[in-house]
């Protein structure tokens, strides 16, 4: 029997991973993501089958990656590998600030949920920026006493997020048994490439995250079968429950209608089981944002722990708390994220934080990239330990996901994909400055001794 204390007992299993890999994809935008799509009509659900099959190879690229090196910091080790210490440094640079500005946004829509329940946060000024940076200092709290603890309450608000969207499953699957046709509502539309385009750009944003679990490799027990499994499993269940609910709520809701909606969810809720649990939502919403937060506050420290270890950050980065988790990281980053919150509430500067948004999403889409090439590279070096068929189907795959993340930087549009790359030109000085800080043979055992703790 494992003991308390021991590493192993201080570890995540699959299915903390998997709630970390589910619970990142699925936040709050899941219960708002209807409306965007509802001028699309039914292209929307094919947009959502593109995604999806963009998804799932991106996960097997991760998963296989993650089986061959199961070192923490997945998406800057990949690229690293493959194409070098500077490669590995931009794709990890732009990530970090895709987290970093991704967290924002995750706590302000967390406590806009949160309101909903709470109305005096609506007419207190100050307070729900106020409540935004306590959920991150909360959680940054959580992360820092142990990636147990983190993984507990991620697995705990995973199960929770799923049950209203599990509802809404059970409640489409009733109102087909006991009602007639004309409860279908689905507005008639052209099927047109554009279209179906635009919305797989859409979608695209709700599946960010598929590669969590291979970022704090180190936490994970059996990381070798654990983070595939995770990583291929989670991306799996999430696109399903997208697809699935997206379409329960296209086919119930007129699309004139469902644009102009704030709740689609509740909406469905309302109009079949009454107001009470259409309110009930509002509860779940919250709990799914605080569940997405958690989880990304936790990649948000073991990134740049995971840099500093290999002398590509400064060594305060790799600081551990008496519990073993990345303690300077946590919150320095959590002190970086919390004027971007206050930013947001500042009526000026909301246009500034929406566009740095997209840009660091626009960042996450390079970072897929560069991965899927890495897996490339790696796959025809032999590195990847595969051959044969096997090794032409990894081929095969990683071609293709290499292509749908160019296909998603093109839907992006090209102001965002052209600043993503001067935030990734941004990080660029702090790369050499490091390279000069480390006499070069002291970085070269560094990257060595970082590569071996890990194997």
């Amino acid at each position: 029997m494992t003991s308390p204390s021991s590493p192993a007992a201080r570890k995540m299993g699959l299915w903390m991973c998997l709630a970390l890999v589910i619970g990142n994809v699925i936040g709050t935008g899941v219960f708002l993501l209807p409306a965007s799509l509802a001028p699309y009509g039914l292209n929307s659900v094919f947009g959502w089958l593109m995604t999806s099959g963009g998804a799932l190879l991106l996960a097997v690229v991760f998963a296989r990656l993650a089986r061959v090196f199961p070192q923490a910091g997945g998406p800057y080790v990949y690229p690293r590998l493959a194409f070098g210490e500077g490669a590995g440094f931009l794709t990890a640079w732009g990530y970090l600030m895709s987290v970093w500005v991704g967290n924002a946004a995750i706590a302000i829509g967390t406590v806009a949920s949160l309101a909903e329940l709470v109305p005096a946060l609506k007419t207190t000024v100050g307070a729900p920026a106020v409540t935004a940076c306590l959920l991150i200092w909360l959680l940054t709290l959580l992360n820092w006493r142990g990636v147990r603890y983190a993984g507990a309450f991620q697995l705990v608000t995973t199960v929770l997020k799923l049950l209203p969207l599990l509802a809404i499953i059970v409640l489409a699957a009733w109102v087909f048994a006991t009602h007639d046709a004309s409860v279908i509502k689905l507005e008639p539309q052209p099927i047109t490439l554009s279209a179906i385009t635009a919305s797989a750009t859409l979608t695209l944003w709700a599946l960010l995250g598929l590669e969590s679990a291979t970022v704090p490799c180190e936490k994970v027990v059996d990381p070798e079968r654990t983070v595939p499994r995770a990583t291929l499993l989670g991306t799996l269940l999430a696109t399903m429950i997208y697809i699935a609910t997206s379409a329960i709520v296209l086919l119930f809701i007129p699309g004139s209608q469902l644009a102009e909606s704030n709740a689609p969810f509740a909406d469905v809720m309302r109009l079949f089981w009454g107001s009470r649990a259409a309110e009930t939502l509002a509860l779940f919403t919250f709990i799914s944002g605080l569940g997405t937060l958690n989880g990304w506050i936790l990649v948000q420290g073991e990134m740049p722990s995971a840099l500093a270890r290999t002398g590509t950050l400064p060594r305060i980065f790799a600081r551990e708390s008496r519990h073993g988790t990345p303690g300077a990281a946590l919150f320095i980053t959590s002190a970086l994220v919390t004027p971007l919150v206050l930013l947001n509430y500042s009526a000026s500067m909301v246009q500034i934080f929406t566009f740095f948004v997209l840009v660091s999403t626009s960042s996450f889409l390079m970072m897929y990239l560069f991965c899927s090439l890495a897996a490339l590279k790696l796959g025809w070096q032999g590195r990847l330990g595969l051959a044969g068929r096997s090794l032409k189907a990894l081929l095969l795959v990683a071609t293709l996901a290499a292509l749908y993340s160019i296909w998603t930087l093109y839907g992006a549009g090209a102001q965002a994909f052209w600043w993503s790359m001067a935030l990734l030109t941004v990080g660029l000085p702090i790369y050499f400055w490091m390279k000069l800080k480390l006499h070069p043979a002291s970085a070269a055992a560094a990257v060595s001794a970082g590569e071996s703790s890990r194997q």
